[in-house]
């Protein structure tokens, strides 16, 4: 093989790979480097994605040639957890391309955690949720040998069930050993005549009626009672009522 011959390859060679070289930075140019020249300086509007699950934000930001980036984590009651709750820069915002969008992560709604409620009085367990953000719900009554009468022998939740605030704890209140008590009957809202009626059936006296001046009810219906519905009262003992009426009018006892 002659000097000639030799060079001539060389020069193959090295075209060659000159040219698949060139033919790399080309594309490099072509793909990488032009879009980012031309796009510099242009402008785009943020899209909203408040609402959206963070994947699915992330996914609408990066086909507008925008950078979604996770900011906090926050507890939110108005988006679910998961979902993006803030943007920042906020949708409609006029952006350049590739500028980062900040979003806001709700952690749901805050829970609270149940308490013990169980050998408490009502009084002490009304305070005890009021303190949590809980409130008391359903009350049953129930005899037992093991709690004293008006102590909480069981709730609806166990002690540290995680729940939303202001939801309701029925619980079951003791009523003593072989007790003689009963349920005080509901007569709010009833006519005067009709409340007299029904605590007369069920064992108990009417006691003191206030009149009360009310203009969303009709004359002699019951506002109130006191004893409340619900709790628990010997036959016999007397249940005082407030009364709706047009004019005033002194209280009366029953004798």
């Amino acid at each position: 093989m002659n000097l000639a011959t030799l060079d001539h390859k060389r020069i193959l060679k090295f075209s060659g790979i000159s040219f698949g070289v060139f033919l790399i930075l080309f594309l490099l140019l072509n793909d990488l480097v032009m879009p980012l020249y031309t796009e510099q300086g242009r402008t785009t509007n943020v899209p909203a994605v408040v609402g959206l699950k963070v994947e699915n934000a992330k996914e609408v930001l990066t086909q507008a040639g925008l950078t979604p980036r996770e900011a906090e984590t926050r507890i939110d009651k108005q988006y679910p957890i998961g979902t993006v709750a803030v943007e920042n820069p906020p949708a409609g915002a006029e952006v350049k391309f590739g500028r980062g969008v900040y979003l806001t992560i709700s952690g749901g709604e805050p829970l609270v955690r149940v308490p013990s409620l169980r050998g408490k009085s009502l009084r002490d367990a009304r305070f005890t949720l009021e303190g949590t953000a809980l409130n008391l719900g359903n009350i049953i009554y129930q005899q037992s040998e093991d709690f004293p009468e008006n102590t909480i022998i069981d709730q609806a939740y166990a002690e540290g069930t995680e729940l939303k605030n202001g939801s309701r704890i029925d619980v079951t209140v003791s009523q003593g050993r072989n007790s003689n008590k009963f349920l005080i009957p509901n007569v709010t809202l009833k006519s005067l005549t009709d409340a007299q009626k029904i605590l007369m059936q069920t064992g108990f006296k009417v006691g003191t009626i206030t009149y009360q001046v009310s203009t969303d009810l009709l004359p002699n219906t019951v506002l109130d009672q006191y004893p409340k519905a619900g709790e628990l009262l010997s036959l016999g003992q007397t249940i005082n009522l407030v009364v709706a009426q047009q004019s005033e009018k002194k209280s009366t006892s029953d004798n």
